[in-house]
C-alpha cells in the first residue's frame, strides 16, 4: 500500500469491510511506516503567516490545532467514516461526548426530541434531564411500537434518538420503519450503534443521518480508553457538528485514537466470535431463567427483524433472576467472569444494570423499560466458551437457579 492509499476514497471505497477495518485511513509520513503515525502535539508550526492565515480562513487544509485537527485523529475519522458508509466523522473523548454532541450541536430551545425508552442510563439522563434544562422538550416511546415514533412527533420535533440493540434490555428498533417515518416529517435520526458497531450493522443503510458510538466499547474492544464517534454527512458535520466541537472541545487525545485504530483492526473477528459465544451461552443457560433477552435467540420478540438487520447480534444479552438478592448471589458466585460494569471487552464481564449503568433513573423509568431488580448484563468474550459455560453453571446453581 502506498503512503497515501489508504485516504483515498475512490479506492478504499471498494475494498471489503475487514480490509477497510485493518488499512482504511491510513496515512504515511515520509518515514514509510506500517503501523499508524502517533501525533503527540497539541499544536502546529507554520513556515510563514499566510500559510497559517490560509488554514484558519479553511482555505488549506493542513492541521491548525489538535482540537480541530491531528493526523492520529483524523485517520480514526477516516477509519470509522469508511466502515461506517459515511461522508464523514468526528472522533469524541468517550461515548457520552459523542452523544451530547450529536444532540446539543443541532437542538435549539423550544425544539423537540422523540427519544427510545429503553436506553443507556447517561442517555436517558440527557432526554430526561439536560435537554429540558434548555428549553428542550422530549418525548419516550416505546422503540418496539412502530407507530408510537409517528404519534410522538410535534411540529417541533427535530430528532429521532435510539440505540438498537439498546442498552441493557436488547430491544431492536426497526431501523427502514423510523428512519423513513423521520424523513417523511424532515426529522433527524441519531443512531447509538455501540451494541454492534459497522461490523455488525450499519444504520445509514437503513436511513439513518447521524450514528453515534462509544469506541470505548467494541471498537477499542479491551478496556483501555475512553473513546467515541459521530458519523455523518460532509455537509452535517461540517456546518452543523464541527462549529459545537470546536468552540466546545469534547475531543479525542491522539493517543486514545491511536489505541482505538489498533482495535479496529481485529474488530470484524472479535465481533463475530463473540456475538457466536453469546448465542451459544444464552442457549445453555436459557432454560434455567425466568427470563433472558438476546436478539440472537429465537426467544427475542424481534429475532427476526434483528437477523435482517445485523449481521450477528453481538456479544451482549440481558437474564433476569428474579430479585436483587439472587443476582448478587450469582455475581459473588462467578469466578471467571468479572463484574464490571463495562461492555464490548475482550473478557466476559456482568453487571447488575440496576445498581450500576441505571441506578442514576427513578425506580419508575427503570420499571418502564424493564430494568428490574433481577435483570444483570453480560458481555460475552473471547474466552473458550465452555468456561464461560461452567462459570455461569457454577453461579446460577450458587444462586438457586
Amino acid at each position: 500500500m502506498k503512503k497515501t492509499t489508504g485516504t483515498d476514497r475512490s479506492i478504499t471505497s471498494r475494498w471489503r469491510p475487514a480490509t477497510q477495518a485493518v488499512r482504511g485511513g491510513t496515512w504515511r509520513s515520509e518515514q514509510g511506516e506500517t503501523s499508524e503515525a502517533l501525533f503527540l502535539t497539541s499544536g502546529y508550526s507554520y513556515d510563514n503567516a499566510q500559510t497559517v492565515a490560509d488554514r484558519f480562513a479553511g482555505d488549506d487544509a493542513g492541521m491548525t490545532y489538535s482540537r480541530l485537527q491531528n493526523p492520529t485523529v483524523a485517520m480514526l475519522e477516516e477509519r470509522i467514516a469508511l466502515m461506517e458508509g459515511a461522508e464523514a466523522c468526528r472522533a469524541q473523548a468517550s461515548g457520552m461526548a459523542a452523544m451530547t454532541t450529536a444532540l446539543l450541536c443541532q437542538l435549539s430551545a423550544g425544539d423537540h426530541v422523540v427519544g427510545a425508552r429503553a436506553a443507556f442510563g447517561s442517555c436517558r439522563w440527557l432526554l430526561d434531564h439536560l435537554l429540558p434544562r434548555f428549553g428542550i422538550e422530549t418525548t419516550v416511546v416505546d422503540s418496539a411500537d412502530n407507530d408510537a415514533w409517528e404519534a410522538a412527533i410535534r411540529p417541533n420535533t427535530k430528532v429521532f434518538f435510539f440505540e438498537t440493540p439498546a442498552n441493557p434490555t436488547l430491544d431492536v428498533v426497526d431501523l427502514a420503519h423510523v428512519c423513513a417515518v423521520a424523513k417523511a416529517h424532515g426529522i433527524t435520526t441519531v443512531v447509538d450503534n455501540a451494541f454492534a458497531t459497522s461490523a455488525l450493522q450499519r444504520p445509514m443503510d437503513y436511513g439513518a443521518d447521524v450514528v453515534a458510538y462509544s469506541a470505548t466499547k467494541l471498537m477499542d474492544g479491551q478496556g483501555r480508553v475512553l473513546a467515541g464517534a459521530v458519523c455523518g454527512s460532509q455537509q452535517w458535520i461540517d456546518e452543523v457538528l464541527l462549529p459545537f466541537q470546536r468552540n466546545t472541545g469534547p475531543n479525542i487525545s491522539p493517543f486514545n485514537a491511536w489505541v482505538v485504530l489498533k482495535g479496529l483492526e481485529t474488530l470484524d473477528l472479535r465481533a463475530r466470535r463473540q456475538s457466536a459465544n453469546a448465542v451459544e451461552l444464552g442457549t445453555f443457560i436459557e432454560p434455567r431463567l425466568p427470563r433472558i433477552l438476546h436478539p440472537g435467540l429465537a426467544s427475542h420478540p424481534r429475532h427476526d427483524l434483528a437477523m435482517e438487520q445485523m449481521v450477528a447480534t453481538g456479544p451482549i444479552f440481558a437474564l433476569d433472576v428474579g430479585d436483587r438478592a439472587t443476582a448478587f448471589k450469582l455475581l459473588d458466585a462467578l469466578q471467571l467472569v468479572d463484574i464490571s460494569n463495562n461492555i464490548g471487552d475482550s473478557r466476559s464481564l456482568m453487571c447488575h444494570p440496576a445498581s450500576t449503568t441505571h441506578a442514576g433513573m427513578t425506580q419508575e423509568a427503570r420499571d418502564a423499560m424493564g430494568v428490574t431488580e433481577g435483570l444483570l448484563r453480560i458481555n460475552v468474550g473471547l474466552e473458550d466458551v465452555e468456561d464461560v459455560k461452567e462459570d455461569l453453571d457454577r453461579a446460577l446453581t450458587a444462586a438457586g437457579l
